[in-house]
């Protein structure tokens, strides 16, 4: 078995930024704060439970988890009644990945429901062989608990993971825990420290995957 690849969601496997933005917009405004896109995007990519103190100094800890849900509640409504798809070959390296015998699994900062939601939405969901939330771990990304759970469930060692990421402290939380990883960003100088970097999974080598862990 060649090993196991752990991907990340929200701007990798989906570009989910404008639903994101929309449903934090309409969420916090019913509690009386307004955000602009550029917090917004400071913030993309976090754990709600850190996201909220920064706009809400004052919020208890029952009322970020409130908000949190009330906000996610509203993207899941936007996933499924305005549809979502999978970016640029994303399907195609999924199924790829598959028939060549990796396994694969979601290691996300998102809440399940989100993630479930979203991979009912694109139809891969019978691809990946585990799925690793915000809710399964301590600390989220840069810290590297998310990846190294992903691997855990999968039985496979971190020095065959390979994580597929958007966000440097993505690639960061791959470098903790031992891992290779492939940054996707249209911005890939922001991924620096990927050991590879590609604008869209188009992009990406044929043999890249295999490259990373020795081609065994």
């Amino acid at each position: 078995m060649p090993g196991a690849v752990l991907w990340d969601l929200d701007g990798t496997i989906v570009d989910s930024e404008e639903y994101h933005w929309l449903s934090w917009r309409d969420t916090v405004a019913a509690e009386g704060i307004s955000i602009t896109y550029e917090q917004f995007l400071v913030s993309f990519g976090q754990r709600n439970d850190a996201i909220i103190p920064a706009w809400l100094p004052e919020a208890s800890p029952r009322q970020i988890q409130l908000i949190g849900d009330a906000k996610e509640v509203e993207f899941r409504r936007l996933v499924r009644e305005r549809g979502i798809n999978a970016l640029p070959g994303v399907t195609a390296w999924v199924e790829r990945l598959g028939e060549q015998g990796w396994w694969q699994a979601i290691a996300s900062s998102a809440p399940r429901a989100n993630v479930e939601a979203i991979l009912e939405a694109v139809g891969l969901g019978a691809h990946f062989r585990a799925v690793v939330t915000a809710a399964d771990v301590k600390h989220g990304k840069p810290e590297p608990d998310v990846f190294l759970a992903a691997a855990g469930r999968l039985g496979i060692d971190p020095a065959r993971c390979i994580v597929v990421e958007d966000a440097a402290p993505g690639i960061e939380a791959a470098r903790r825990a031992g891992m290779r990883s492939i940054g996707v960003s249209r911005n890939t100088a922001k991924l620096s420290d990927a050991d590879i970097a590609v604008a869209s999974l188009q992009d990406l080598p044929a043999d890249a995957f295999d490259r990373l862990t020795g081609g065994s």
